[in-house]
C-alpha cells in the first residue's frame, strides 16, 4: 500500500516532492476509480498487475486511488474492474467541518482558490486529447463498411473515452481487446459512488446543481480553457457533482455543490452548464474525508460490452471481478449456466481469451440478445483490424440449469449471476431452483479443483441450499456486494472430492 497523505496535502503532488514544478519534469496524476462495492481489493491487484502502481482503498467504500505517469492514461481507460475515473485535485483525510452551516459553506467557497488545480487540468486536458484521437480516427475510417457498422452499432461517441485509445497498436498483443459501445447512460456519472453509501444506511444524497451566475467571457487562456478552431479560447461549461455520505453535515450536498459551483465559476471564469459541460467537478465528502477531482470519463466504463441490455444485465466491472476471484488458468473450460445477456461470457471471452467459455440461459429472448451482444463483439474486433481480428472463445446454448447437456466432471469453472427473485423469477422458486442448480452444477465441475463463483441477493435461500449439497461445494470466500442498491453476496465455492450423483433421485 502506498503511504497515506499528510493532511491538507495536495494528491496532486503527493509523493513527488518539487517535481512538478520543474520544466519538462514528468506529469503525474493521482487517479480515483469508482468500482463494485466489496471488489476494491480485486481492482488493487489488477491495477498492481497492469499498471505496476499500488492502490490505496478509500473507506468511503467502492473507491481506489493509484499514482500514474500522465503518459499511462490509455491503459488507466483499459482496466477492467473500475466503474468511473477522475483525477485528484486534493484530498483531505480529517477535514474539519464548521457546525454553522453558512461558515461551513463559506470554507468549501474558499478552498477554491487555494486548491493545486494546474496539474490535474493538464491531466484532464491530456484526456480529453487521447478521446479527441479516436474521434478523429472514426470520421477517417468512416468510408469502410466495418468501421460504418461500428458507428451504427456502437452508438455515437458515447464512449469515446472509455478504452484503447490507440486501438491500432492494441490489437497485435490483444486481439480479442472489447471497446465499449456508446448508448445512453441511465445512471448520473458518479452515481455508483452514492449508492455505496447505502450501505451504511446513513444520509447519502448527490446533486448537481446548476451555478446560477453567468460568466464573463474575458477568461482569455487561462488554465484549462481550450482553444477552438480559430485560435481563440472557448470558456469552457461546467457542473459540479457533489457525493456526500454522513449524518454530521449541517449542509446538503445541493448546498455544497451551489456554493462549490459558484466559487469555480469565480475561479476559473467557467460557464456553469448542467447538461452540455466540458468539465464535470467532482466533490466528494464521506464523513470527514474531502475529496475534490475531476471526471475523467463521461460514461461509466461498466457498459463497455454490452449493447442489448435486459432487465437485469450485470455490470461488466462486477463480471470481471467475479472471474477474477476464480482465478482462471489457460485451457479452462468456464460455463455460465445462468448467463442472462451475456456479461459474464463476454467479459471473460475478452479478458480470458485462452479459456473456452460456454454460456446459456432457458430463456430464449436472454439467449438471443446475448447472441446479439457476441456479435456486436465480433465486429468491433473486426473494425478494428480486419487481418488479424479473430473469433471469440465463446459459445451459447438455449438449454435446462437443471438438466445440462455437459459431460459430468468436464467444467472447470462456473460463474453465474443467480436469479434474485425480484425482477426475474420469485424467492418461492429459487427453494427448489437453488438446490437442484448447485446439484447440476456440482455434477459437471472436476471433483477436487473445479471452482464456482455465484452472485445472489437472496441470501438465506442459498445458504440453505448450500448446506443440502455440503458433501460437493464448500464455501472458500464471500464478498459483500451492492447490486443496483440490493443487497448481495459473491460466494467462491470448491468443489469437493466426492463423486455427484449422476441422477438427482433424492429431489
Amino acid at each position: 500500500q502506498r503511504p497515506g497523505m499528510a493532511e491538507g496535502e495536495a494528491a496532486g503532488d503527493a509523493g513527488l516532492g518539487p517535481a512538478p514544478a520543474q520544466e519538462g519534469a514528468e506529469l503525474a496524476a493521482v487517479i480515483g476509480a469508482t468500482v463494485p462495492t466489496g471488489f476494491e481489493q480485486t481492482a488493487a491487484e489488477e491495477v498492481q498487475e497492469k499498471l505496476g502502481s499500488a492502490s490505496r482503498i478509500s473507506r468511503d467504500r467502492g473507491k481506489i486511488y493509484f499514482e500514474v505517469p500522465a503518459r499511462s492514461l490509455p491503459q488507466v481507460h483499459r482496466l477492467r474492474s473500475v466503474d468511473n475515473l477522475f483525477v485528484v485535485v486534493q484530498e483531505f483525510k480529517d477535514y474539519q467541518f464548521k457546525e454553522n452551516k453558512e461558515d461551513a459553506l463559506k470554507d468549501l467557497e474558499d478552498l477554491v482558490k487555494k486548491l493545486p488545480w494546474t496539474d490535474p487540468l493538464k491531466v484532464w486536458e491530456l484526456n480529453n486529447s487521447l478521446k479527441k484521437k479516436k474521434t478523429k480516427r472514426k470520421k477517417h475510417n468512416l468510408q469502410s463498411p466495418a468501421s460504418r457498422e461500428k458507428l451504427n452499432d456502437g452508438g455515437e461517441e458515447g464512449g469515446a473515452d472509455q478504452n484503447n485509445t490507440n486501438d491500432q497498436e492494441d490489437c497485435a498483443q490483444n486481439p480479442v481487446a472489447v471497446e465499449p459501445s456508446g448508448g445512453q447512460d441511465t445512471e448520473k456519472p458518479q452515481g455508483e459512488a452514492s449508492r455505496n453509501g447505502v450501505e451504511e444506511e446513513e444520509d447519502n444524497e448527490q446533486s448537481d446543481v446548476k451555478v446560477e451566475v453567468q460568466a464573463s467571457s474575458e477568461s482569455g487562456t487561462k488554465a484549462g480553457d481550450s482553444q477552438t478552431g480559430d485560435g481563440e479560447a472557448k470558456v469552457l461549461r461546467f457542473r459540479v457533482t457533489c457525493n456526500r455520505a454522513g449524518d454530521k453535515h449541517s449542509f446538503t450536498s445541493n448546498e455544497a455543490a451551489r456554493d462549490f459551483g459558484g466559487a469555480v465559476q469565480e475561479h476559473f471564469q467557467w460557464k456553469a452548464d448542467m447538461t452540455n459541460f466540458d468539465v464535470e467537478v467532482l466533490l466528494n465528502i464521506h464523513n470527514n474525508e474531502v475529496v475534490v477531482g475531476i471526471a475523467l470519463t463521461e460514461e461509466s466504463l461498466h457498459r463497455r460490452n454490452i449493447t442489448h441490455f435486459g432487465p437485469t444485465t450485470l455490470r461488466s466491472t462486477l463480471a470481471y471481478g467475479m472471474l477474477r476471484l476464480c482465478d482462471p488458468q489457460p485451457t479452462d473450460i468456464i460455463v455460465d449456466p445462468m448467463c442472462g445477456t451475456g456479461a459474464i461470457p463476454i467479459e471473460g471471452a475478452a479478458e480470458w481469451p485462452y479459456c473456452y467459455h460456454i454460456a446459456g440461459d432457458n430463456s430464449p429472448q436472454a439467449v438471443k440478445r446475448a447472441a446479439n451482444n457476441i456479435c456486436s463483439l465480433l465486429r468491433k474486433n473486426e473494425s478494428k483490424d480486419s487481418s488479424t481480428a479473430l473469433g471469440v472463445p465463446l459459445d451459447i446454448i438455449q438449454w435446462d440449469i437443471c438438466n445440462l447437456p455437459l459431460r459430468t466432471g468436464s467444467v472447470d469453472i462456473v460463474v453465474t449471476d443467480m436469479p434474485f427473485g425480484k425482477r426475474i423469477g420469485s424467492k418461492k422458486k429459487n427453494w427448489d431452483l437453488y438446490p437442484a442448480c448447485l446439484m447440476e452444477m456440482g455434477r459437471i465441475c472436476t471433483p477436487g479443483t473445479g471452482r464456482a463463483v455465484l452472485l445472489t441477493q437472496d441470501k438465506k435461500c442459498f445458504a440453505k441450499a448450500l448446506s443440502r449439497v455440503g458433501h460437493i461445494w464448500r464455501r472458500a470466500q464471500t464478498v459483500w456486494v451492492n447490486v443496483g442498491g440490493l443487497h448481495a453476496a459473491v460466494y467462491l465455492l470448491r468443489r469437493t472430492w466426492e463423486r455427484a450423483e449422476e441422477r438427482r433421485s433424492f429431489w
